[in-house]
């Protein structure tokens, strides 16, 4: 108990900033991953471990979504089992911040994660569409395609934009987080996402949440490659000049 506490009075006083992230994240996932990686410090488990306990929920959440017929029961386990995962996704960050064990390889078995689970998750509703939904046409099999295409991109999108903000030395300003944008950002909200699960045993809302997160995520593809292109484009600040070193003689 001793652990946990001391974990969670570290965390707390070093949380990332709330800029440009959603409501959700900033108020349910953030908190319960600092949770549970107090838990997972006590625990004496590695940043690494808490995301492959992460991937275990996800794909666990996957395969009941592709195997199992729709209804109430699946999609309340299928959401459980992506919302845990989500939590865990922020933990293992938190843990590696907390300990000072993070690493390149760390980050990159993160980012794999984090890329397979979206490639899977939006497999798996095609495989449910196409197995248990009375679809009228044929061409709604497109939607799960063209959610994963706008998903990935947004992803990988975003944190290449912010590795080459790095290399390119150009940090953020240092704004507060606006509360409108944080809830302009929920479509595009992986938590919320997990929520339209909920509605799985219900067809046709189901459905038609689903569809209108896609339009979504394809608005807001749009809007950050504009967004991200024209940061990249602008020129880096230049260092101020220093005073040359005078000859004392």
């Amino acid at each position: 108990m001793g652990r946990f506490r001391y974990a969670i009075g570290r965390l707390s006083a070093a949380q990332k900033s709330g800029r440009g992230v959603s409501l959700y994240s900033r108020y349910v996932n953030r908190p319960a991953g600092r949770l549970l990686a107090a838990a997972a410090y006590a625990l004496r488990l590695s940043p690494n471990q808490v995301t492959v306990v992460s991937a275990v929920f996800t794909f666990t959440g996957v395969a009941l979504l592709a195997a199992l017929p729709p209804s109430h029961a699946v999609g309340a386990g299928v959401f459980a089992a992506l919302v845990v995962g989500f939590a865990l996704d922020s933990a293992d960050g938190q843990l590696a911040r907390l300990t000072g064990k993070g690493s390149a390889a760390g980050e990159w078995l993160d980012h794999v994660v984090d890329c397979a689970k979206m490639l899977a998750l939006h497999m798996a509703v095609l495989v449910s569409f196409h197995r248990h939904f009375d679809l009228p046409d044929p061409r709604w099999l497109l939607v799960p395609v063209v959610f994963q295409f706008a998903a990935v991109l947004v992803f990988f999108g975003g944190v290449l934009t912010e590795q080459l903000k790095r290399r390119a030395e150009r940090p953020a300003p240092a704004a507060p987080p606006s509360t409108l944008r944080s809830v302009a950002l929920l479509p595009v909200d992986y938590g919320v996402f997990c929520a339209v699960f909920l509605l799985l045993g219900a067809r046709g809302p189901f459905t038609a949440l689903y569809c209108a997160l896609c339009a979504a995520h394809l608005l807001f593809l749009v809007a950050f490659s504009v967004k991200w292109y024209r940061e990249l484009s602008a020129p880096a600040p230049r260092e101020p000049a220093r005073e040359p070193v005078r000859d004392p003689i």
